[in-house]
């Protein structure tokens, strides 16, 4: 039977195929008709009723049916056997086997040992000695030796979580085999490229062996995972195949540490291609839990991918010091960040704009990494909440500009001590030109990067120098002032740098090197886990948990050496550093088995070397005798229901009536959803609606009536002027309780300031820093005609008052309205902006020098402002009475300076509705002419 395509391992049964015709002729033999009597009283029922009959022979099919069916179970108990395998080694020479057991062999290595175990045989009823060698082994011995031996090595031998070094392998295989020729040589391959340009098969082939057999298994079903990216949206996972004869898709599955899945993903290879890539949908928090991802079906080391704390997707808050302006996006300190951070993290920024309530709320979604973009102050209550979160291992990074710079000293947040105001670089009063970066410390997280060459730095805040300064800053400028400074705090660490997060104190923000510093900084945040750093010095971690063949997680380190960290660290697995876990349960790090977006590649073939190629056992040699004895009852079965058919079984199936249709009438009819009403007003939109739909002059209610009316009586008297003489018409004015009343819907709030009044609460005060940060505007009035603020008689009551209420309010610096102000020209041309009095300045917010002084743009927000002062009392001198007169007298008195007090109010409210509108170089034409007229 050796010459057929398959053998029969019990040729003895086909004997009984001789049986064939005596089945047939028994099948269509039947008995003689039995002789019927007729009743005589039933005569015309038997000439009605239909006599069944039956019939002499079966039909020819049937019978032809049932042979068959005789014949498949005569063949199947023979035990047919497609391919058998034709035992032969050469006898010239000892039998060599080469075989690859590194990470894709696993999910067929029994078949590898069932075939190396047979030809083993075969060298063994030769008398033939057998040299073994694995390719993915560390070490390797492939001294010809007797067959026994040869068996146990291959028993004891497993795959491994490796990719394999057959250069090595072949190697010590010449040298053990020196001048001696095979007489048979296996490559037991799996079928993948090694390193590139690989020559195994001529190296291979250079042995000169007199038989040159290649065995391939599965390696073709390869698939690994090369990489994997926690997105903004998904988990974006990189994956290879070997085969890419047709399109494919694979199942992916993230795992927690415990083993269990929670989300999956699917990746769909195309024809011809052997890349793809997956994206695994889970919110947030999820990705963060997920510990390996795996390619369902498929227990191999490659189609495992193990994750650490590195790949977790940070979640970090950002908070800025003034309102951005949809209008500028540039100017917005938070603009570069966001664009930075967007790619690696989960950024948040706050629903409100009081850092007394946004702030705890930021703390209760235990974010990794707090940003504050130019904030001076915070709210007294969130100190300590904060240090407390940073102590526990949180990043709070903080960077400069003119609040900071104008920020009170002793700051707990702060990592340096820091001198008052700030620094310019390239000024007219600074002989420094601006100043290029460093090279960056050995140690800290900037280590190893470039120094940058495009970077310069036009202004910064300065430390105050300490013994211990050097060593907490981790960038400086070219002169050695710090550029990025930390403080560690417990587990936690607070970084600040030196310049502003907008590109008006620095080139930084718009360079790729605050990206990457960035993406640093925010790995730092990782709470008990081996962090990785920029040293060469970087102490090694201990191997926690490897990685099987299997893609199984075991214990056991073997000879696994630590894993070194640093500029050191292996980008993939190797002999001393198989993939798995490194460190402690503290903390590790993911080694994984393949470099970052490798790609899997066949085993060349040489088209000089003359291989054969064979089957691993289990693949070649198939067993015909289930599939036979499958077939076999299927036509049983088969010829069971024509027999039923015959008999007349099928003929008549009773009735049935269903009432399915009706039940899920009414089912459907029932579950019909009720009637949507509209939800019922909320109280309070009434007056909502109210405030959005006209502009309101509001004023702080002080708890004092007298004062109080006048405020309202002054908006009133406001009010009227702007109807009068401009195209705004306000409704009528708004009493503000701060502590509760909603602050959005005015664009200024004025506040006349009393030392007599109740000290508004440090929750009032924290509203109001909200409301400026949001892009509102506060005028504040200590109606004492200060002539300067801070002056040598020293502050009024009232000037007290204000201190004490801005102590805790992150106001940027101040200045008098200078003279090219837009608020001086908004609407009038003004030269002061008196009130009841005409003494005191309006201080305004500070223009930059880096922003152009003659562009008279002030802040973000359009230019606006958030804060004015001034002592004139404004209020007073607006004030009417039902009549429309004057319920105050100017001091001194005067018509005039009531009129020009008028004039200021038009300015300022123009200047708050319009911003730096007037400030357009377009209008300087139209005022010039005016003022030479």
């Amino acid at each position: 039977m050796s010459a057929l395509p398959f053998a029969f391992a019990a040729p003895a049964v086909l004997i009984a195929l001789a049986a064939l015709p005596l089945i047939w002729w028994l099948l269509k033999l039947t008995p003689p008709r039995p002789k019927a009597e007729v009743f005589p009283p039933l005569g015309i029922l038997a000439s009605v009723l239909k006599r069944e009959e039956t019939p002499s022979r079966s039909p020819w099919w049937l019978t032809l049916l049932r042979m068959a069916i005789t014949a498949l179970a005569i063949f199947a108990l023979a035990d047919p056997v497609m391919n058998p395998r034709n035992a032969s080694v050469s006898g010239d020479g000892p039998l060599v086997l080469v075989i690859d057991n590194g990470w894709s062999t696993s999910t067929d290595w029994d078949r590898r040992i069932a075939t190396a175990e047979a030809l083993i045989g075969d060298a063994s009823d030769a008398s033939l000695p057998v040299s073994l060698v694995f390719t993915a082994d560390p070490s390797h011995d492939p001294v010809p030796v007797a067959a026994s031996t040869a068996l146990e090595r291959l028993h004891a031998a497993a795959p491994k979580p490796l990719r394999p070094d057959r250069e090595r392998a072949i190697g010590a295989l010449r040298e053990a085999l020196q001048s001696t020729r095979p007489g048979t040589l296996v490559f037991f391959s799996d079928g993948l490229s090694s390193r590139e340009n690989d020559t195994t098969m001529a190296d291979l082939a250079a042995l000169s062996p007199y038989q040159f057999r290649l065995a391939e298994g599965d390696g073709k079903a390869a698939v690994a995972i090369t990489g994997a990216t926690n997105g903004s949206n998904a988990l974006e996972v990189n994956l290879s195949r070997l085969s890419t004869n047709s399109a494919a898709s694979v199942n992916i599955e993230a795992q927690d540490r415990q083993g269990r899945v929670i989300a999956t993903g699917m990746a769909n290879f195309r024809s011809g291609e052997n890349v793809a890539k997956a994206a695994v949908n889970a919110p947030f928090e999820l990705r963060n839990d997920f510990a390996r991802l795996s390619v369902v079906g498929l227990g191999t080391a490659g189609a495992t991918h193990l994750l650490d704390d590195g790949f977790r997707r940070r979640r970090v808050a950002l908070i800025s010091g003034e309102a951005g302006d949809e209008f500028q996006p540039l100017l917005s300190p938070l603009y570069y960040i966001e664009r930075a951070l967007a790619p690696y993290a989960d950024l948040m920024k706050p629903d409100v704009t009081d850092l007394a309530v946004s702030i705890p709320e930021f703390l209760s979604r235990n974010p990794s990494v707090i940003v504050l973009a130019d904030v001076g102050r915070l709210p007294a209550e969130v100190y300590d909440p904060l240090q407390r979160w940073i102590s526990r291992g949180g990043t709070l990074i903080r960077f400069a500009g003119p609040r900071l710079a104008a920020a009170p000293s002793g700051d707990p947040l702060l990592p340096v001590i820091l001198r008052q105001g700030e620094r310019a670089l390239g000024g007219a009063l600074s002989w420094a030109e601006p100043q290029p970066l460093a090279d960056f410390p050995r140690f800290g997280p900037f280590a190893g990067m470039a120094r940058p060459q495009d970077i310069l730095v036009k202004r910064q805040v300065l430390a105050e120098p300490t013994p211990d300064l050097a060593e907490r800053t981790w960038a400086s400028l070219a002169d050695g002032t710090p550029l990025v400074t930390v403080r560690e705090n417990g587990a936690g660490r607070i970084v600040l740098f030196h310049v502003s997060a907008e590109a008006t104190w620095s080139d930084l923000p718009i360079s790729g090197h605050f990206v990457e510093m960035l993406r640093r900084l925010i790995q730092l945040s990782r709470v008990g886990t081996a962090a990785e750093g920029g040293d060469a010095t970087a102490p090694a971690l201990p191997p926690y948990r490897l990685l099987t063949a299997s893609g199984t997680m075991t214990s056991e380190a073997g000879t696994a050496r630590p894993l070194s960290l640093g500029n050191k660290r292996p980008l993939a697995s190797t002999f001393d550093n198989p993939p798995g876990l490194y460190g402690t349960e503290d903390g590790f790090v993911a080694l994984n088995l393949l470099p970052s977006d490798s790609e899997l590649t066949p085993l060349p073939q040489d088209a000089n070397v003359q291989v054969s190629r064979e089957r691993l056992a289990g693949s070649a040699a198939k067993p015909l005798k289930p599939a036979l004895l499958s077939i076999a009852f299927a036509l049983l079965v088969l010829d069971s229901v024509v027999v039923l058919f015959m008999n007349g079984v099928f003929a008549r199936l009773p009735g049935r009536t269903t009432t399915t249709g009706i039940a899920m009438t009414i089912a459907a009819l029932l579950m019909l959803p009720d009637d949507l009403l509209a939800a019922d007003a909320k109280p309070g939109d009434e007056l909502i609606l109210e405030r959005l739909d006209n502009t309101h002059l509001a004023y702080v209610i002080t708890g004092e009536p007298e004062v109080d009316r006048i405020s309202e009586r002054g908006l009133i008297g406001l009010t009227d002027f702007l109807t009068y003489r401009t195209t705004l018409e306000p409704a009528p004015p708004v009493g503000l309780d701060i502590s509760k009343d909603e602050l959005s819907f005015y664009p200024i709030i004025f506040w006349p300031v009393s030392a007599t009044a109740p000290m508004p609460s440090a929750a009032a005060i924290s509203r109001i820093d909200a409301y400026m940060r949001a892009g509102g505007t506060v005028l504040f009035d200590t109606r004492d005609q200060i002539s300067a603020l801070g002056g040598d008689a020293g502050p009024s009551a009232n000037g007290e008052r204000l201190q004490a209420i801005l102590a805790t309010i992150d106001i940027p610096p101040l200045e008098p309205v200078p003279s090219d102000h837009v608020l001086a020209r908004s609407f009038y041309l003004l030269s002061n902006f008196p009130g009841r009095y005409t003494g005191s300045p309006l201080w305004v917010e500070a223009r930059q020098e880096a922003k152009k002084a003659d562009s008279a743009v002030a802040s973000a927000g359009d230019g606006v402002s958030p804060i004015l002062i001034t002592g004139n009392d404004m209020l007073a001198a607006w004030a009417i009475e039902d009549n429309g007169a004057p319920m105050m007298p100017t001091v001194p008195p005067d018509e005039m300076q009531r009129e020009m007090s008028y004039r200021a109010g038009v300015n300022i409210m123009m200047y708050m509705l319009t911003g730096n509108y007037k400030a357009d170089q377009v209008h300087i034409p139209d005022l010039l002419e005016r003022l030479g007229q």
